[in-house]
Parts: structure tokens; sequence; C-alpha cells
């Protein structure tokens, strides 16, 4: 799922999304717990990079107790500061003002942030941050605008390694909106957590613009999202009883090759589909590029087995994971140029444990689990036929070991019906890795929603 170095930094984008995770490195197999604080009252967390508590991250301490039952409208996966690709994020902000635009993929009468500096190395001073409804490009919607509060402040400042939460705001949201989140640090705030491969157009300007309806100020633009990774919402019908679902995996989960702006990952298509039932649910999406399942990165995170307490199970009132892991663990097997530096052979036997590992977190937590086939890659610059072979024996352990419970068997919905080892030619986005926009919406048309 990646590219040699030499490529990648020419072309961009492209080796990132070859692989698709991010965190720091986690010693063994199973995930360890860490410590958790509220850093003020509107604080749900602070995690380092190890993890965190499925309960502490799930709960705003601000209003526990007060009858209000969150769900994750949107998500993604925070990830440590890397200049593999063009971003702000080595650098980090001074006097900025970071404007995200994101879609919901279901509603409620109420709407939190959650913000991450689960990789920074100092607290985050947030002077401000405001909520709106998106209008084209970095403008808003008049008279949309409202202040965001953190324990009844406009300020909030992240501990090093932690997450905070902003107190519910009254504020109707409706499933497949997109929102716009602005931010202003006055800083300087040093390296910044982030998530690489948004597929969306984050804008920056100088000095404070956080209540701006127009998008003059705003002159930069970035392809990453910085400091946000969830918008949470309560109230109202859509939602009301039905679990989110959390989509985990690597690039190909994150939405690489697929078209900026457009919202056309297979995590959104299959909130569509929700939406279309008249009964819209949470989709949420915490795929990495990069990322594999057996061994952490420095640039595309923790290994799944590791990440996955903290962005699946740490999630609010999740029900379901669709577990899309393992083509970079294969190809970068076989890949002497991988970021990282040479990677090590990964058996069969050991991405099958490290599968088995997510179901018996997920099965724990009372998370139901659908593993996903490992979808075809003929073609790819890590491609090798022992590659393939592997990928058949995954692949066929997650059809017929009844482990899982359910599957979603992406591999044939994608395969050239000529070459199956090979991604139907309507499906690729060109590198013979990941899909095309009809390619991932295949994806979200493979799922059985009364499996999840």
């Amino acid at each position: 799922m990646i590219m040699s170095g030499t490529k990648a930094r020419r072309s961009g984008v492209a080796l990132f999304a070859a692989a698709a995770l991010i965190a720091l490195p986690v010693l063994g197999t199973e995930p360890n717990a860490t410590a958790v604080a509220a850093s003020t009252s509107a604080t749900t967390s602070a995690t380092t990079a190890g993890g965190a508590g499925a309960a502490e991250k799930g709960a705003s301490s601000g209003e526990r107790g007060s009858g209000q039952r969150w769900r994750g409208a949107w998500a993604t996966s925070p990830q440590a500061p890397h200049a593999l690709m063009p971003n702000w994020s080595v650098a980090g902000f001074t006097d900025h003002t970071i404007r995200q635009v994101v879609r919901v993929s279901t509603g409620g009468t109420k709407a939190r942030i959650e913000l991450s500096n689960r990789y920074g190395r100092t607290p985050l001073k947030v002077t401000g941050a405001t909520i709106a409804r998106a209008g084209k490009g970095a403008s808003v919607q008049d008279g949309s605008v409202r202040d965001l509060h953190f324990g009844r402040h406009r300020s909030v400042t992240v501990p090093a390694g932690g997450e905070v939460r902003s107190d519910g705001l009254p504020f109707k949201v409706r499933a497949l909106e997109s929102l716009t989140v602005t931010l202003y640090v006055a800083g300087p705030t040093g390296p910044a957590t982030f998530h690489q491969a948004a597929l969306a157009t984050t804008y920056r300007a100088k000095g404070d613009h956080r209540s701006d309806t127009g998008a003059a100020a705003f002159t930069e633009k970035s392809e990453s999202w910085y400091y946000l990774s969830g918008v949470e919402v309560s109230g109202g019908k859509d939602d009301a009883r039905r679990k989110a679902v959390v989509a985990f995996g690597d690039s190909i989960t994150d939405g690489y090759g697929s078209t900026t702006d457009a919202n056309r990952r297979y995590p959104d298509a299959l909130a569509e589909r929700f939406a279309v039932t008249g009964h819209p649910r949470g989709v949420l999406n915490q795929g990495i590029g990069g990322n594999r399942i057996t061994a952490d990165s420095s640039w595309a995170g923790e290994k799944g087995v590791a990440r996955f307490r903290h962005d699946v199970l740490g999630e609010p009132n999740v029900g379901s994971v669709i577990v899309l892991e393992g083509i970079n663990d294969i190809g970068a097997s076989a890949s002497p140029n991988w970021p990282d530096g040479p990677a090590p052979d990964v058996s069969v036997a050991q991405l099958v444990q490290a599968q088995r590992s997510l179901i018996r977190q997920a099965h724990a937590a009372g998370v139901k689990v659908i593993g996903a086939t490992v979808t075809p890659f003929k073609g790819a610059d890590y491609y090798s036929e022992r590659g393939e072979a592997k990928r058949d024996a995954l692949n066929a352990w997650i059809r017929t070991s009844g482990e899982y419970d359910a599957v979603v068997d992406l591999d044939r919905a994608l395969s050239d019906p000529t070459d199956r080892d090979r991604l139907a030619p309507a499906y690729d986005s060109g590198d013979h890795l990941h899909p095309s926009d009809a390619g991932y919406r295949a994806m979200a048309e493979a799922v059985d929603l009364d499996e999840l």
C-alpha cells in the first residue's frame, strides 16, 4: 500500500495512502490501559498514545448524570506530527485561525466537539472555537456561527497527551450536513496532533478570525485535519436508539484515492445508505494511511491491536466495528523502501493472531465485530506473489473461521472477474491498490446493514 520512498516524496499523497494508520510505538500484542485524567469540567479524558479507557472517553464529565446520551457523528484518528507529506503539523501554529469542514453522519439537537493533543509535547492552549454551518470553501452560512465553551469558558488548555470535549451546545444538526469548526490558537503550539489524509480542505488565516463568515482571511490551505478528532450529537430523532458503527482500518478505510472535498470514502457512502432508509446512524471513520495491524510506525501510527481500544472502543455508544486491516503488513514485508526502514516478515499466523486480538477486545466491550476481507492489490508497488499467497490465506480464515460475528467480502466485491487478484478497472483509482469513488461506493454497498 505504499510506494518507494523516493517516488512517494515526488508524488506526495500516494505513498502515504499505501498503508493506513497512525500512532507511536507500543510494545506487546494487547494494548495497555493508560491513566486518564480530567483537564477541565468539560474534559472527557487525557490519554497517552498507549490507549484510553472507553468509559472515560465516552462520557463528558460535565454532563454525566444529566440524562444526555451523546453519540459520535464524525471522527478521525489522531496522528503524531510528521513531514512525510506536506502539512502544517511539524511547525504547528502561532497566532493562527484554523477552519475545518466535516460532514456528520447523523443528527441531533445539541453538538459538541473533541480536541486531541494526544501527541503534543506541551499543553495546547486553544484561545477560542466556533461551530457553524458550512458555506462554500472557507465561508460559513450567515447567522450560523456559535461560540463553543469548555467548562463554561471560551478558552481551554488541553494537556499534553490529552483530549477535551466542549460543552454541549444547542445546535440542530441534520444527518449528512457539513459543519465548519474554527479554532483560534495564539500559540506557539509546537508540533501539532493531526490527521494526515483528510481528503478535505482545511483553511488557515493569520490572526483571530474564528467568527468570520467570509473566506477572505483564509488564504492558506492544507489537506489535513488538526487537533479536531470528533463531533458528537445528542437529542433528536436521528440515531437516538441506534448505536454507532466504526470503520477501522488503513488508507482504504481512510479514503485515499477518493475525490477531495466530495465525501466519497466508503464510510461516507455507508452513512448515506443509512440516511436513505430514514434511520441515519453514526458512522465513524477510524482509518489511518500506512497503518499496520501488527507493527507500529513513526508516521502511520500504533499497530492496530494497540490503537483499537482508544480509536474504536473509546468512542461513545459504539455498537459495531468493521475491521479492514492487514494489506500494509503484507506489502511492507516485501518492500525494502518502507519509510520506517525494512519491515519484519509478517506471517499469516501473526496476522490471524492480531485479528483475534481485535475480536477479543470488541467482544469484551460488548461490541459486534465484522471482518472485512482484504482487497486485491496485484500491480501495486509492493505487490508480490508471496504477498498474494498471504492475502489469500488471511481472507480464507476471515471467511471460514467463524470467529467474526459477520463477514463482508470486499475482496470479491472489488475484484476483476477476469483476474481475481486485481481490482476491477472501474474500481481502481489508478495505483492498483486504492479504490476509486466507484470502488468505495461498491464497498459500502457490499455491507449488509442488518448485520450492523
